[in-house]
């Protein structure tokens, strides 16, 4: 099942819309069928999972935390992320920065947008982008490299869109902008129910959980 899914979505996205396998709570087995079946990246929420993962998976894909990251878990994040796409705070780059200096290496960072304005959600409000990454821009060992955002997880696929509106046009401002080492590359927004609503509005990396590995038990 995970690898027709797999190549069904992977032959339905266009040229240069990468697809990330959404893995929270799937285990090491579920995650290495679905590399084999072709997935290039895997995303995880958890430090902890990710770790048990990568143990059977190891490098041989790209790995993204897509989770809420506490200032207590980087040290161990950045010894197997290639990638940390929830950065929403100054003191949450900088803990990356130094921890990955120590381990002599650049971390690529997405910025985490709160495009819905929703309280209980993580990440910073489209206005206060900038002034973040104005904030860390000169941090050494990080790279930014785009935005993300959650959107609704359920409901009409319609309802995202204007989430995903948003933040398709702070990215292209910050891309104006130029801004020293930032290099305005990635937008990931999408999951399985809004996916293809993401990829219309400028999506390059969508992630996807439910429509590769089934409901969750």
């Amino acid at each position: 099942m995970i690898e027709e899914n797999v190549k069904r979505i992977l032959e339905e996205l266009p040229p240069g819309v990468e697809l990330m396998a959404a893995a929270k709570a799937r285990t090491p087995e579920e995650i290495l069928q679905a590399v084999d079946s072709g997935v290039k990246i895997i995303g995880e929420n958890y430090v902890q999972e990710a770790l048990a993962a990568f143990q059977v998976v190891g490098p041989r894909v790209k790995w993204h935390f897509i989770g809420h990251l506490q200032k207590n878990k980087v040290k161990k994040a950045v010894e197997i992320f290639d990638m940390i796409e929830t950065v929403d705070s100054a003191e949450l780059a900088r803990e990356i920065d130094k921890r990955c200096a120590q381990r002599n290496r650049i971390m690529p960072i997405l910025i985490e947008i709160n495009s819905g304005r929703e309280p209980q959600k993580f990440g910073v409000l489209p206005e206060d982008a900038e002034e973040l990454i104005t904030d860390i821009l000169l941090l050494q060992n990080i790279k930014i490299q785009g935005l993300m955002t959650m959107g609704p997880m359920f409901g009409d696929p319609e309802d995202a869109r204007p989430y995903f509106i948003e933040t398709r046009k702070t990215f292209e401002k910050l891309r104006s902008l130029a801004l020293p080492g930032v290099e305005m590359k990635y937008l990931s927004m999408g999951m399985t129910n809004s996916y293809k609503v993401a990829v219309e509005e400028g999506a390059n990396i969508v992630r996807i959980g439910t429509k590769i590995f089934g409901s969750r038990q």
